[in-house]
């Protein structure tokens, strides 16, 4: 077996990543849901364009406005992506600082149980520390056990009293039509 190989994503896999976001989306029983582009995905890793609706290509700052790490596995001759962690950075106000808001992880079935996921967590954890981030969170389906038990070997502890708020489409759109102004942040 060769040595794990964890690394940030770059613009050739952005392909196999968007195959992984379907796999995950399978998984997750809403595939119709998953319709992110691989344009849009290398815009929003990598920087490009700003022609794709919705899509940050960066941040103000110039950083993008997401990131992924991968586990790369040996595939007979070749190199494929057994998993991945999309991120993102998100800020407390309260403890006045930045953590890391983890988007999707995803390690492909016949890959798990190697480590492969709690590498991938370490490494988020690993730059979270070393940048004075205050906490690595995300969401979990409350039907997705083994995912639960996994976090919860890890020391994750469930944020049961908050509940997530989402507008989108029909409501997104009606909300936005009532700003005052639409300054741009």
């Amino acid at each position: 077996m060769s040595a794990l190989v964890i690394r940030p994503a770059e613009p050739r896999d952005a392909a196999e990543i968007i195959a992984l976001i379907r796999d995950l989306a399978e998984y997750e029983l809403s595939p119709a849901e998953a319709i992110a582009t691989e344009a849009q995905l290398a815009a929003a890793l990598f920087g490009g364009t700003s022609q794709l609706p919705g899509v940050a290509a960066n941040t103000p700052n110039g950083y993008p406005a997401a990131y992924c790490h991968v586990v790369e596995s040996d595939h007979g001759d070749a190199r494929r992506l057994a998993g991945f962690a999309l991120w993102f950075l998100n800020y407390s106000t309260w403890l006045g600082c930045h953590g890391v808001y983890l988007e999707d992880l995803f390690v492909r079935p016949e890959y798990r149980g190697r480590g492969y996921g709690r590498e991938l967590l370490a490494t988020l954890a690993s730059i979270a520390e070393s940048r004075s981030y205050a906490r690595v969170e995300w969401w979990v389906l409350d039907w997705n056990e083994p995912a639960l038990e996994f976090y919860r070997k890890l020391g994750a502890i469930p944020m049961s009293e908050w509940t997530v708020q989402r507008l989108t489409t029909g409501p997104l759109r009606k909300l936005a039509a009532q700003a005052k102004s639409s300054e741009e942040t």
